[in-house]
Parts: C-alpha cells; sequence; structure tokens
C-alpha cells in the first residue's frame, strides 16, 4: 500500500525538496567518482561521441537524403540534407534546414530533436517535434520546407505525447491533450480529431474515441497515389492492437489476430504473429510473417501465403519495403542474414556481402533504394547502399576507435534453471588467460533483441582497458522469435533474472571472470533486471550500474507510462498478480541482512516515460537498509538519460568509473 512507502515523498518530479534531495546525492557521486581517470574517459568518450568520421545515417524524401547530426560544434543537432551524389563523397555538401542550437537560443528553451513528419510526396511542409530536455512529450510546429521558416498561424500543439499525421497539406489528424479525459491511464492520446488549417483545435473534429484503459489511439495516413488509406490504431495494451481503416466515415477492422503486428504496402498486407494463429482449415506459427492481397483480406477472399516460418534456431528480426520488394533480416542464434523477397512470388533471395550483424537503416517505398548497416563487436560500421536485388556497394565505413588486435569474439550458451540453453557472446583478450573484470550486459524484455555491434565508448573506455564485456541473450527479447519473449511474461517473469543468473555463474565457471571482478549494467527494463540481481543475486556480483530503472513494481502502473506495461509484468492490484510481482519487486525486496555489491543507481528527472521516483526511493530504502549504494540524476535527458553527447559522454564517464574502481 502506498500509505506504507516512507519514501512516496521522494515520486514528486521537481518539488524543492525532492531535488534538494537529488543534489545532495548527486555531489557526493560525483566528488568519489570525478578526478583524472574520470576526465580522461569522458574526454574519450566525447571524442566518439562527437568525431565527424561518424557515419552520417540518412533516409531519403524525394530527391534529397536526410540526416540529423549532433557534434561539440552544434551540441543540439543540425537537420540537414543533400543528394546522393553528393552523400557518396568523403565531405558531403549537407544543406542545413533546421539548426536547433540556433533555435533554442532564438526561443530560450532548451529544445531537444524529437523528429519531424513530412507531407509525402510534396515535401513542402513538416511537423517539427522538440522536446524541453528530452522528455517524451513534445511541441509540435509545422515548418515550411520551402521559405526554413516556421508557420505563423499553422498546426501547433502545445507539450504532450501527441500523435500527428498529415491527411492532406491543408489538414492533419492528431491526437493530444486535449483536456480531461482526453488521456489514457497510460498518458498517450486516446482521441483522434481532424483538424483543418485555419480551424482552432478545440473545434477540430473527432474521427475517433478510446477508452481510457487503451494505452494508446493514433492514425496513419498512407497517400501513395492509386492506394490512399487512413488507418486507426487502438492499441489494447502493449501488444494488442486493433487496426480499422476509415472508409467514407465508416470504419472497417483488418480482422487478423489483436497480438499480431499489421503492415501495409500498396496492394499488400503483411501479418507478423507472435502467437499461433487457427484460421479456418490454415494454422500459423508463431513468429511467422504472412502476406496477402489487402482489398481481398478485408472481404475475406485472400489466399494467404507464408513469407517466413521460424523454426528452433531461426527468428525474424526486421523487415521493410522499397516500392516493389520486400528486404528481410533473420537471426540464426543470433547472427543475421539478409534477403530479398519478391511480392506474388515471396521468393527470398539471399543478399551477399553483408557479413556481421546487419541491420536495415532505411528503405524507399518510392523505389527500390536500401541502405543496410554492417558492423559486429570488433568491427565499425560499413554502410551499404543499392537496389532490391541489385548488387551493394560500401558507401560509408566507420573509424574505429580502439585497437582490436588482441581482442576476440566467442559465444557460449549457458543452463538456465529450466535447463534452457542461454546464448551470449564474450568479447575478450586472446593473451588474458586469468579472470579479469568483466562487464555483463542484458535486456531481457518486450521481445527487444540484441544483437552484436561496435559501441566505441565501450571498447574505448572498457575494453581497452583490459576490461571483457559480455551480451546476455536472455529470454525475455525477440532473439527467437516472439516465444522468446512470450515464455518470460508476467509469472514466467522469473526466467529473464534465472538466465542472467545462469550466464553470470558460466562466466566464472569458464574462468573468464571472478565474482569480485564481475559487474552487470542495464536500463529501463534492464535496470529492473539490476535491481532484481541486487536484491535476489547479489553473491553472483562485484558491483552493479543501474539505469532509468524501474524497480517499484508495487506502484510502477501508477507512474507515468506505466500501466501501458501491465501486459508485459501484471497487474499489482490484481492479487493473482502481485502474488508474482511481489516475488522479484526490488523496491519490497530489500533486505539489510543480505551483504549487496556496491550499485551505482542513475535517472533522470526529465524521464517521462520510467518515473525518476523508482530511482530515487530505491536509493533511500537501500541507504537505509545500510548499503553502499552510490546515485546521480541528470536534471535533463529523458528516457536515454542525456540530452546531448556531452552528457551522454558525462554519464558513461561516471558509470565506468564507477566500475573500474569497485571491479579493479
Amino acid at each position: 500500500m502506498a500509505e506504507d512507502d516512507p519514501y512516496l515523498w521522494l515520486e514528486e518530479i521537481a518539488g524543492d525538496e525532492q531535488l534538494d534531495w537529488v543534489r545532495k546525492h548527486n555531489d557526493p557521486t560525483v566528488a568519489e567518482f570525478s578526478g583524472e581517470t574520470f576526465e580522461q574517459l569522458r574526454a574519450e568518450a566525447l571524442e566518439v561521441l562527437d568525431t565527424d568520421a561518424r557515419i552520417p545515417y540518412v533516409r531519403r524524401r524525394g530527391e534529397y537524403l536526410y540526416n540529423f547530426w549532433r557534434d561539440a560544434a552544434n551540441p543540439r543537432g543540425l537537420w540537414q540534407r543533400t543528394t546522393l551524389a553528393s552523400y557518396r563523397t568523403e565531405e558531403p555538401d549537407w544543406d542545413v534546414v533546421i539548426d536547433v542550437d540556433q533555435l533554442a537560443a532564438a526561443d530560450g528553451e532548451n529544445w531537444v530533436w524529437a523528429g519531424a513528419d513530412v507531407l509525402e510526396p510534396e515535401y513542402t511542409r513538416a511537423l517539427v517535434s522538440l522536446s524541453r530536455g528530452g522528455s517524451d512529450a513534445a511541441v509540435v510546429r509545422e515548418f515550411d520546407m520551402i521559405t526554413r521558416e516556421f508557420v505563423p498561424g499553422g498546426f501547433e500543439l502545445a507539450e504532450a505525447k501527441s500523435r500527428v499525421s498529415w491527411e492532406d497539406p491543408d489538414t492533419v489528424l492528431v491526437g493530444t491533450d486535449f483536456g480531461p479525459d482526453s488521456m489514457t491511464e497510460s498518458g498517450y492520446p486516446r482521441i483522434v480529431k481532424r483538424w483543418r488549417r485555419g480551424q482552432p483545435l478545440s473545434e477540430a473534429t473527432t474521427v475517433f474515441t478510446g477508452p481510457a484503459t487503451d494505452v494508446i489511439v493514433g492514425a496513419s495516413v498512407d497517400r501513395t497515389p492509386g492506394y490512399e488509406r487512413t488507418l486507426l490504431h487502438r492499441a489494447l495494451d502493449f501488444f494488442n492492437d486493433q487496426v480499422y481503416q476509415l472508409r467514407s466515415g465508416e470504419l472497417v477492422r483488418i480482422d487478423a489476430p489483436t497480438d499480431a503486428t499489421l503492415s501495409v504496402h500498396r496492394q499488400w498486407l503483411l501479418i507478423e504473429l507472435r502467437s499461433d494463429w487457427l484460421t479456418g482449415a490454415a494454422s500459423y506459427r508463431a513468429g511467422s510473417l504472412l502476406a496477402a492481397d489487402y482489398e481481398q483480406f478485408l472481404d475475406g477472399t485472400a489466399d494467404v501465403a507464408v513469407v517466413f516460418e521460424p523454426d528452433a534456431h531461426t527468428c525474424l528480426h526486421q523487415y521493410s519495403w522499397t516500392r516493389d520488394r520486400l528486404v528481410l533480416v533473420t537471426l540464426a542464434d543470433v547472427a543475421s542474414r539478409v534477403e530479398i523477397v519478391t511480392p506474388g512470388s515471396w521468393v527470398r533471395e539471399p543478399v551477399s556481402g553483408t557479413g556481421g550483424s546487419t541491420v536495415i537503416v532505411a528503405t524507399d517505398d518510392t523505389g527500390d533504394e536500401i541502405f543496410l548497416d554492417s558492423s559486429d563487436f570488433i568491427t565499425p560500421s560499413r554502410l551499404l547502399h543499392g537496389v532490391a536485388g541489385g548488387v551493394l556497394t560500401e558507401i560509408k565505413r566507420a573509424p574505429s576507435f580502439f585497437d582490436v588486435a588482441d581482442l576476440a569474439v566467442t559465444q557460449h550458451f549457458a543452463t538456465s534453471d529450466d535447463g534452457t540453453s542461454v546464448p551470449y557472446f564474450v568479447v575478450g583478450h586472446k593473451h588474458n588467460q586469468a579472470p579479469g573484470p568483466t562487464l555483463l550486459g542484458g535486456y531481457g524484455g518486450f521481445e527487444v533483441s540484441r544483437t552484436p555491434g561496435y559501441d566505441g565508448v565501450l571498447g574505448r573506455l572498457w575494453l581497452s582497458r583490459g576490461g571483457t564485456y559480455v551480451l546476455a541473450n536472455i529470454r525475455g527479447g525477440g532473439e527467437y522469435g516472439p516465444t522468446w519473449h512470450t515464455q518470460a511474461m508476467r509469472e514466467g517473469r522469473h526466467k529473464v533474472a534465472e538466465d542472467f543468473a545462469a550466464v553470470a555463474r558460466d562466466l566464472v565457471r569458464r574462468g573468464i571472470t571472478t565474482v569480485a571482478q564481475l559487474g552487470a549494467q542495464g536500463g529501463s527494463n534492464g535496470g529492473l533486471l539490476m535491481g532484481i540481481m541486487l536484491t535476489k543475486y547479489p553473491e553472483l556480483f562485484g558491483a552493479l550500474v543501474c539505469q532509468v530503472p524501474l524497480l517499484d513494481m508495487k506502484r510502477f502502473h501508477l507512474l507515468l507510462a506505466g500501466a501501458s506495461w501491465v501486459a508485459e509484468y501484471g497487474d499489482p492490484d490484481e492479487p493473482e498478480d502481485w502474488a508474482f510481482i511481489s516475488e522479484y519487486s526490488p523496491y519490497q525486496n530489500i533486505s539489510a541482512e543480505k551483504r549487496y555489491p556496491p550499485v551505482l543507481i542513475t535517472t533522470s528527472t526529465r524521464d517521462d516515460r520510467v518515473h525518476p521516483g523508482h530511482a530515487r526511493k530505491m536509493t533511500a530504502a537501500l541507504e537505509e537498509a545500510g548499503h553502499n549504494v552510490w546515485y546521480y540524476e541528470n536534471i535533463e535527458g529523458g528516457h536515454a538519460g542525456a540530452a546531448d553527447n556531452s552528457q551522454t559522454a558525462f554519464k558513461s564517464a561516471l558509470s565506468y568509473s564507477f566500475l573500474h574502481r569497485m571491479l579493479g
């Protein structure tokens, strides 16, 4: 019960007393871990983050390639564009569309770029989202792409977690905070309105309303000539949606399983299944990707084709359309493979020359252009460019930030408590035979797959200083498809922690590290995992870094976006659910008798997704129980914990200074 919580007062985010508590905890943490080593780490991290040699990743909008770029001279960033011909050169000629630093100075606001929805296919206007300090909530302002000015009297929304889409050059479909009862219990819009140019927002016409118990209601508009559609999306919970097409003012349901992911491209409907589907005489496996003619599916006459079907080792990771092809990325024991699919026949052809861990950066759904990124733990990114079905060429290459000559990557499998084989990667030093300082990372939630990738900051601040890095592909993620996730939801949540603990034990058993030299780090849902490791498995670790975490699972659903995660964790207000949640909720399982490893807990005041109260209250309770806990709260930065590269470098230096100190 809330009245039993002595630190409930710390949930008030920006009160004077609360922020005074924050400063009193920040100061000793910074004082303890700052100094010469910290400054060196921060400088190296900032060098990686700010270097002009980074790949400027792009997406096509009409004839231009657009990029958002931050560096030392532009900490808030530049929204810029160039042509493909210029982009191919070593020093592209960038045309700056919006300078966020200049805009923030002119407006007297702490703007952080939150994206732009560009009117297509005209590319003449954009709905620009700007966040104060990096929060999810943002203001929206209409921008003229021709004059490079915000439109006086144009579409503009006050700060909120809005969703807005162009219906035509003079009309948008908008979900925002319209006032009382217009937001869901999760803090997102539940009403979609049609807002015409020159009309006060208060006079916009309601198109659709969902109940407050939904997670979010939104609209998307496809303006592809000949395939114009307006779709309305109603998220029943985090994993279940109802999708409708708006036809002549009537809503027509796309009658697929609610837990499937639906996408529409030209005449095709794609259905990605999260659970087995039996329909008529046909049955389809969870993790499959299905395709059908969209119009025929709506009237019940479609033949459904299987584009991809998983097996025990292989799952679907990504897919994206060009105009005439479908690009697929699959994972086989967490190793990626890229294929090009021809719609209609649905024949899949492998793409050669990718290597490493490959992901889709961007595809052009009006042409056949694709951008792929290929990297691994010790190989910097290569940006590959070409057309779907054609030859891909390397168009950009990221620099190397650390010496990899003595590094090797191996994959191992640990056995969890229930006998499940759990894969993990080790990035270690070939000539280091003795156990050494090791950092274990993991997430384990929401079907998020953690795949190998190059991390310059990790390499410089940890690997190049003799540390070993381990990535655990634990259940709760999507590395083996949706069942790898669903078996660890709700009452199966304990499997996430058991998998992670099994990897930790296996590292010691193999002689890669010792308990005293083993640290772990995780954020958000991974921060919850760190809290469980601290309170349930403290004997396995020498130190823990717990970032922007969920920790009070009795009240998570009452704080900010927490209600949207009930489908993942369960509802603590239901006694049956609280029975299994209470077994692991870190805040409720602190013991004064157990010996805990030192822990660094970090969060952001401006995080409006995971409430900073989780981190604050956990810190206060650990202190009361006599444990060694360090705390740092960035006053801005949103759920990412940092609003610019300088803050990211500071946060990284603080974490690695702590780990180096604690793990030796």
